[in-house]
């Protein structure tokens, strides 16, 4: 399982990866769903149960099972984004992005001075409590991935110029919100969402960037993967979780039945 530092590099050479968000708040369910293979895990703060303050345990479970760990911040600011960093996240996405000038500004909060605007503390757990001196944050700054949600017809309408912004990675769907401000909430065989995604997706190929998804289903797959999405995300623990325990019980009471 690759190391967090080399996520980004899978990424950016059009690897395809898998991994899912991390709803739960649990420290245990981080590591469960570590040794399951995911390429990455996505401690969400912004729906999830967790708070800032379960997230270094979660880190910690994370880095047992040696998969990358990202982080979605209750919001896009410079304090929540360098917070995560310092606590040892392998990257930041950030929901809502509204456009390019937002995008750009997430970007500096991303990277350390100078040439970004992240502030520089040498002992933190992001930078291995100063293992490196110095010389570390700057090839810690190659080392993150950045990744922006695309969630309304304007960050679609703008994805070109989001793309071609140097720390943005990802150029990451959101089904849920996207169909909404569409106004065909939860159509995702809707035209107006399918266009949608193939301006995202060529926004993001032109620039040498890579398009996420959350899948609602994992069958779902191909019709995203056709248009050139290659960074997955299946669903959440929580959702996993729902999902196994009902498939079971309906086994098992049909087993049962006379």
């Amino acid at each position: 399982m690759p190391a967090g530092p080399e996520l980004r590099r899978r990424v950016l050479a059009g690897e395809t990866t898998v991994g899912t968000f991390l709803n739960l708040g649990s420290a245990a369910v981080t590591e469960v769903c570590g040794r399951s293979g995911f390429d990455w895990l996505l401690i969400d703060l912004e729906h999830g149960l967790g708070t800032e303050a379960d997230l270094l345990a979660m880190l910690y479970a994370a880095k047992a099972t040696s998969t990358p760990v990202l982080v979605r911040p209750e919001q896009g600011t410079r304090l929540r984004v360098g917070r995560v960093l310092d606590l040892g996240a392998d990257g930041v996405m950030i929901p809502q992005v509204s456009g390019p000038a937002e995008a750009r500004e997430v970007a500096t909060w991303l990277r350390f001075q100078p040439v970004g605007a992240r502030g520089v503390a040498l002992f933190t757990r992001g930078l291995n409590f100063g293992d490196g001196g110095h010389a570390r944050p700057a090839s810690r700054n190659e080392e993150i991935l950045g990744i922006a949600q695309v969630e309304t017809p304007a960050a679609v309408a703008s994805a070109a110029e989001t793309a071609a912004i140097d720390g943005i990675d990802v150029l990451f769907v959101g089904p849920t919100d996207l169909t909404h401000a569409l106004g065909i909430p939860g159509q995702i065989d809707h035209p107006a969402y399918q266009s949608a995604l193939v301006t995202v997706a060529a926004a993001a190929k032109a620039h040498g960037k890579a398009t996420g998804v959350l899948l609602w289903k994992p069958e779902h797959v191909d019709r995203y993967a056709e248009l050139g999405f290659t960074f997955f995300a299946i669903s959440s623990d929580g959702s996993l979780l729902d999902a196994a325990l009902s498939t079971a019980l309906e086994a098992t009471r049909k087993s049962l039945a006379p």
